[in-house]
């Protein structure tokens, strides 16, 4: 666990923790002191917390004009035991839509596994988007298979699985989203 980074590649576009308007303004990584942890194993220390003991994130990029972000997520999204959800959209979707971003990529290739509750906040959190979306990248089958039998399809896209995402920028990797999926 602690080889998998977030992806770094857009670091000279955007970096989180000094966007005043971002969640994780502020926010500080050590690049060599692994301070988290999921389960028993540590991670990279460039992960952010969103005050979950299973999921983290790295916002990778945010784009206020064209109102998107792309978030990386690693861990286990356990909305039984941990109310992942509650506290993804609390601590970091909540000030994202109040700053007017509407489309978000969620990038899941490190999600392991999904534990649902019910999904009154991803109901919440689509209804809050006007002329909005969600879509799923690269999520595991088994994870998308759980997330479905709470039809979480109604609320966030999972048609564009696979998609070789690190190889567009930001912005090119939002154009093909919206022509495939919207």
């Amino acid at each position: 666990m602690q080889n998998i980074e977030p992806f770094y590649n857009w670091r000279h576009l955007y970096i989180a923790s000094k966007d005043k308007q971002s969640p994780l303004f502020g926010y500080k990584n050590s690049e060599v002191i692994y301070t988290h942890s999921l389960y028993n194993f540590v991670i990279h220390p460039q992960w952010d917390s969103i005050g979950s003991e299973t999921l983290f994130v790295k916002i990778l990029y945010v784009n206020y004009q064209k109102k998107f972000t792309v978030i990386e997520l690693l861990g286990e999204w356990n909305d039984c035991i941990n109310n992942d959800i509650m506290l993804f959209k609390t601590n970091v979707i909540n000030s994202m839509i109040f700053n007017e971003i509407n489309h978000f990529i969620l990038i899941g290739e490190n999600v392991l596994n999904f534990h649902f509750s019910d999904d009154c906040y991803y109901e919440e959190w689509y209804n809050e988007i006007y002329k909005g979306w969600i879509t799923l990248i690269n999520f595991k089958q088994h994870v998308l298979n759980e997330m479905n039998k709470i039809s979480l399809h109604k609320f966030m896209n999972q048609k564009t699985q696979w998609v070789n995402w690190r190889t567009f920028n930001p912005n090119q990797l939002h154009k093909l989203i919206e022509k495939e999926a919207y």
